[in-house]
């Protein structure tokens, strides 16, 4: 039986940004592995809209580091990464949530990886008075995931499309 769970992202301190739901996958000490099948709704708080997703995403939610990875998976392979830097993600119930600290490590398909959202990372920071450690967290974070992703550590070590097609899950 599948086990949907709520996925909720915050900006600094806790403000509702988007919110969405998938399919627990494995729930290990150091993450959450998470299904995000095409057709879901993420709602956008922020933005006040409901957007219909038409792509399926493989998300890795970290409870001891500061990231989360989602992965557009489709014909057996990985399509595009998304990373978000974020605070230590937490599952409590049903409901896995995490800060989102602005800054995205992404890599679209044939490309480069890329950090993206620097100037609104710099503005929310003033915005939202981050502390220092919290800023120096978030640059510290990224330098981790650039390390896991140089050195193909999970999960960029491709045992998530194993699963998947151990178990039969893609479409």
């Amino acid at each position: 039986m599948k086990e949907i769970i709520h996925l909720k992202s915050y900006k600094y301190p806790n403000i509702p940004h988007y919110e969405w739901k998938g399919q627990l996958l494995q729930k290990k000490p150091d993450y959450a592995m998470v299904l995000c099948e095409k057709g879901r709704e993420l709602k956008h708080h922020t933005k006040g809209i409901t957007f219909t997703i038409d792509v399926t995403s493989l998300e890795y939610f970290f409870f001891k580091e500061g990231f989360t990875v989602a992965m557009e998976v489709g014909a057996g392979e990985i399509l595009s990464y998304y990373c978000n830097i974020a605070t230590p993600s937490v599952f409590e119930g049903d409901e896995l949530r995490y800060i989102d600290l602005d800054l995205d490590l992404i890599k679209k398909r044939n490309e480069n990886w890329q950090v993206i959202d620097k100037d609104e990372f710099e503005s929310n920071a003033v915005k939202y008075s981050y502390p220092p450690d919290l800023k120096s967290y978030a640059l510290k974070s990224l330098e981790l995931l650039r390390k896991r992703i140089n050195t193909a550590s999970f999960p960029f070590d491709g045992s998530g499309l194993d699963y998947l097609s151990d178990n039969k899950l893609f479409l």
